[in-house]
């Protein structure tokens, strides 16, 4: 297999992209990204609707929204795409919920409603978009929770480790038709995380060593690259975009 050009590399013209949770913060800043490349874009929402279509409005002819449970509703948001653009070429699965609780007050019907979520939801999603794909990729949004847990999210922690391991076994059953990645992000600033939240972003600015929150747009990029040819020889690793908090030594 000949390399592609580099001016190639990150060229999705053609290419047909789903983003669950697509109108966050994160999930805005992954589909904008896609879309740039030239990708046609699918954004799912769950229950807020209007920022997902006014999203896809804003991006125009190639995107539209799509609404539903990633678990229950999985067939169907992943047909939408094939409805709308003719075909599905590309998942990220970036929907979850992260509720912050300490561990004796995590009910089980809290814990499994967040497992759900995260984690039958991701997997719901990878069996149904790959029946449709046939040639594509899979990326997952993880955390660097997965891989080094924080105080109140035991519960968010153990799912995002559980996205992990899912993708490398998705990789492992799916290849070589279909590359299936993850993205572990660190904190992503949002709007007011600074006043709502200062000691904690103290704490991060202190600990990462480019000393600086990441952007939606920092995510959106690492996605881009691992669906994009640039990727082409990658499947099953988590790439973490952390500005390097995990290089720190924690004892």
């Amino acid at each position: 297999m000949s390399a592609p050009a580099v001016e190639q590399l990150l060229d999705l013209s053609g290419r047909v992209a789903l983003v669950t949770g697509g109108s966050g913060n994160i999930g805005a800043g992954i589909v904008r990204r896609l879309h740039e490349a030239g990708a046609s874009v699918v954004v799912h929402a769950r229950n807020d609707v209007e920022p997902a279509r006014s999203l896809a409005a804003d991006l125009g002819n190639r995107a539209g929204a799509v609404y539903g449970d990633v678990e229950r509703d999985a067939r169907s948001i992943c047909a939408a795409s094939i409805e709308r653009f003719g075909r599905l070429d590309v998942l990220v699965n970036n929907a979850a919920v992260q509720p912050v609780a300490a561990l004796p007050a995590i009910g089980n019907d809290d814990l499994q409603e967040l497992l759900r979520v995260n984690v039958a939801g991701v997997a719901a999603m990878t069996r149904e978009a790959a029946a449709l794909m046939g040639v594509g990729a899979i990326v997952n949004i993880a955390s660097i929770e997965g891989l080094q847990p924080a105080a109140n999210h035991s519960h968010y922690a153990a799912s995002k480790a559980a996205v992990i391991m899912h993708t490398r076994a998705a990789a492992l059953e799916l290849g070589p038709a279909i590359r299936v990645n993850c993205v572990s992000p660190g904190l992503i600033d949002t709007r007011g995380l600074a006043t709502d939240w200062p000691e904690g972003v103290a704490r991060w600015h202190a600990a990462a060593p480019l000393e600086r929150l990441g952007e939606p747009a920092d995510v959106g990029d690492a996605v881009l690259f691992l669906a994009s040819r640039a990727a082409r020889w990658i499947s099953g690793a988590n790439l973490v975009v952390d500005g390097g908090v995990l290089a720190r030594n924690t004892w």
